[in-house]
């Protein structure tokens, strides 16, 4: 008798970002994000800086891993780049104690969070959500993940376009810094290995057109470099 068929077609590859030193890689579950974690970038898109931050997400596909470059998606004439901290969890976790929020942290990595601002601008205006203009397909550039002990990064969070510096800040700037938005995500979900967490932007966001060149860094964790093509 035939043995019926595990799957009616084959599952998706495994997203996966590598690890800093390591053969393997980091299987990525999924991609939460921090919105406005910036005082400055909070003022600069109109916000209050007294708003909580919140959460939205990014299918893991959206991952683009380093060496390869990013394509200017459809359906928009206005993208823009927002460099991040990005947070590598490797525990599991609930409802998790901000004191012990850094022993789910396996480690850090430099992100950029790829973004259709004039999509975003329109959803605002009539209340949609986001999905369309920051879950699309190659909005989520990563560096290399640096396995990490200890306390979380504080220094220079930096991207240039072309050269140019666009956003220079340091990471100690964040409203809520990495133990409170560990807490705070495993509030909303069931944090567990594989989860990554962009932390936010700070002020400078801007344009970017095909052919840009673009290259962010944090300090201690590393580097990233990618096109728009």
């Amino acid at each position: 008798m035939r043995r019926m068929a595990e799957y009616v077609f084959a599952p998706p590859p495994v997203t996966v970002a590598p690890v800093e030193g390591q053969a393997g890689g980091f299987p990525v579950r999924r991609i939460l994000c921090v919105g406005r974690n910036y005082a400055a970038h909070r003022r600069e898109m109109g916000g209050d800086d007294r708003d909580p931050p919140f959460f939205f997400a990014k299918p893991a596909d959206a991952l683009v891993p380093p060496g390869r470059d990013a394509e200017y998606p459809p359906r928009t004439a206005n993208l823009h780049h927002e460099i991040e901290l990005v947070i590598a969890i490797g525990g599991a976790g609930a409802d998790v104690p901000v004191g012990n929020a850094l022993a789910l942290v396996y480690g850090y990595a430099v992100g950029v969070d790829l973004t259709r601002r004039d999509l975003q601008n329109a959803a605002k205006d009539k209340g949609h959500p986001w999905d369309a203009s920051k879950g699309f397909d190659q909005s989520a550039p990563i560096s290399a993940i640096r396995a990490w002990k200890g306390a979380p990064p504080q220094g220079r969070i930096a991207l240039s376009v072309n050269g140019a510096v666009r956003q220079d800040a340091t990471v100690a700037d964040m409203i809520w810094n990495v133990p409170e938005i560990v807490a705070e995500a495993s509030k909303l979900w069931a944090l567990a290995p594989g989860d990554l967490i962009y932390t936010g932007t700070p002020e400078g966001v801007g344009p970017l057109v095909r052919g840009d060149l673009v290259e962010g860094e944090v300090e201690g964790v590393g580097k990233l470099s990618f096109r728009i093509v």
